[in-house]
């Protein structure tokens, strides 16, 4: 950066924190960004999202996808969280990137409390194309709206 530039990332307080945590608490989807595992280039997809008990957001995903393919070749992924608003432009809404890591998650274990925030998997749930994932965050970047920018760590994103 010269003398002109400056930093546009706010340094991470409580506010942001918690933030980042309730738009990873009330989410109920997500973009996914991967690599895709022939090409290895970017792809992105929505998926369901519910946050785990702990925190760490989850998704029951096909094993049919492509995207689970791209994942179990490079686990490492992004999630775009958060919705624009009702009304206004959709830049001034909060959104969250996070750097994460895909890994399996205990499907019989988590049943009750996945359904009990998506109800509507219940169609599908016991399908055994579907595997319960697990996005454990290694960094995330906020987006508050214009001029809200921060960089949290996997410390600041855990209730």
């Amino acid at each position: 950066m010269t003398e002109r530039q400056t930093d546009p990332i706010r340094p991470t307080d409580d506010e942001a924190r918690a933030l980042a945590r309730d738009l990873i608490a009330t989410a109920r989807h997500a973009a996914l960004g991967v690599s895709a595992a022939d090409t290895g280039a970017p792809m992105v997809t929505r998926i369901a999202l519910v946050p785990g008990p702990d925190g760490v957001p989850l998704s029951l995903i096909s094993t049919l996808s492509s995207h689970t393919g791209a994942l179990q070749a490079n686990p490492a992924c992004s999630l775009l969280i958060g919705e624009p608003g009702p009304r206004g432009d959709p830049l001034t809404h909060p959104r969250l990137t996070l750097q994460a890591r895909a890994e399996a998650a205990d499907k019989s274990a988590l049943k009750d409390h996945y359904l009990s925030l998506y109800p509507k998997a219940r169609l599908y749930y016991d399908f055994s194309d579907f595997q319960l994932v697990r996005f454990t965050p290694d960094m995330a970047l906020l987006n508050g709206g214009f001029g809200r920018a921060y960089r949290l760590s996997a410390a600041d994103l855990a209730p």
